[in-house]
């Protein structure tokens, strides 16, 4: 019996990074989410998401499995609740299933009508899931310290080096081969994470809670505030606070991002800045891509970022501004708050496939990675979609 991550019914409230992959791969605190279920689980799960993404994930076997809505924020409490489910029995709450165990065709399975395949209902106290795009740097204070425990526990930090300063003495773990010296890291705000072949350059200073995933890299002097993760193969730079990078992208140089999220495969041009606050201190509204609506986000928020997008040097973010996929923006003054899919600056010109496509291959293979023939067939995709 396998357990599988679904995406929900409101799986599109998560644009733009769900535009590119199933929920289960979207990453904050130290782990992504099907990284968290399988240490919480103890086995590997699966996923179950849109058609046209589905290609990207592996095929289940037959029989009953347990199914997840991978949107949902585990805790220990509620995985141990989900693992003494039966056969044909579920956990819902007001917003719908949580979890169940049934026998229900892969193919055909659908969101909306899941609960229909179970006979018995549990009903518990309404849970936290993710809604929006904005609560990965919201909720990503919690989840790291969360993750830590989970990711710690039975386990020894390689030494802190000689060299490094450290302020408050505890919740700091490193992993093997992570490269940090002449740095300072400050625990008191919250626990700091640096992850397997990661490295951290002189004149750092660092406050957590902070997570550094595997082989990223916080280049010289760089100023970073918890809480703040760089996900796996990433490159941080300047000044950086509450926000979350997914994986492989790049904020290098001198500027500043605040209160943001980034997707996969992005890159910050040097000098370039987000603002994360009104001039007025007022409440933002931010341009909701799966509603296609503004909605009030509170009185900070920077980026909304999707995967392959990049911004050109000095570029000027607006407060509350959303990015789609693979766009390249560049424009004078401060840029556009709603910027789309396959931008090519921000005049409304469309970015050409091809071309687009031969970009995201280049990035790749800076990271000795390349665009595979599903990954283009996603873009393909959204790229017609657009039009």
């Amino acid at each position: 019996m396998a357990i599988i991550l679904f995406d929900n019914a409101f799986r599109n409230s998560l644009f733009p990074f769900t535009y590119t992959k199933a929920v289960a791969d979207l990453r904050f605190g130290i782990l992504s989410i099907k990284e968290r279920s399988e240490l919480l689980f103890g086995e590997s799960v699966f996923v179950h998401t849109e058609k046209y993404l589905q290609p990207l994930y592996p095929s289940v076997p037959e029989g009953p499995h347990i199914w997840v809505d991978a949107a949902v924020i585990l805790t220990d409490e509620l995985v141990s609740k989900i693992q003494s489910l039966t056969h044909g029995t579920c956990l819902q709450d007001s917003q719908g299933l949580i979890a169940g165990v049934a026998d229900i065709d892969f193919q055909n399975f659908s969101p909306n009508d899941i609960l229909k395949s179970f006979q018995n209902t549990i009903t518990i106290d309404p849970i936290k899931r993710l809604q929006h795009p904005w609560q990965f740097m919201q909720w990503n204070d919690a989840m790291i310290r969360a993750d830590f425990i989970w990711v710690t526990q039975g386990r020894k930090s390689c030494p802190i080096p000689g060299t490094v300063q450290v302020l408050g003495g505890k919740d700091i773990f490193i992993e093997e081969g992570a490269k940090l010296n002449f740095c300072t890291l400050n625990t008191t705000t919250g626990p700091i994470y640096i992850g397997r072949d990661a490295e951290i350059m002189e004149g750092s200073a660092i406050r957590g809670p902070f997570v550094l995933g595997n082989n990223s890299v916080l280049k010289l002097n760089s100023r970073v505030y918890g809480a703040t993760t760089l996900g796996p193969f990433c490159m941080g730079g300047g000044e950086i606070k509450n926000s979350v990078m997914m994986g492989y992208s790049n904020k290098a140089h001198d500027g500043y991002l605040g209160d943001s999220v980034v997707g996969e495969w992005c890159n910050f041009g040097a000098g370039s800045t987000n603002s994360n606050v009104k001039n007025t201190a007022g409440e933002i509204k931010i341009w909701d891509m799966g509603s296609q609506e503004y909605v009030e986000v509170g009185q900070k928020c920077g980026l909304i970022m999707g995967d392959y997008s990049r911004v050109s040097i000095n570029a000027s973010i607006n407060t509350g501004s959303t990015i789609g996929v693979s766009s390249n923006v560049f424009g004078p003054g401060l840029l556009p708050t709603i910027i789309g899919n396959f931008s090519w600056g921000v005049t409304g010109v469309q970015y050409e496939l091809d071309k687009a496509l031969s970009a995201i291959d280049n990035w790749k293979k800076m990271k000795q990675q390349e665009l595979t023939a599903e990954e283009s067939s996603v873009l393909a995709y959204i790229f017609e979609k657009r039009r």
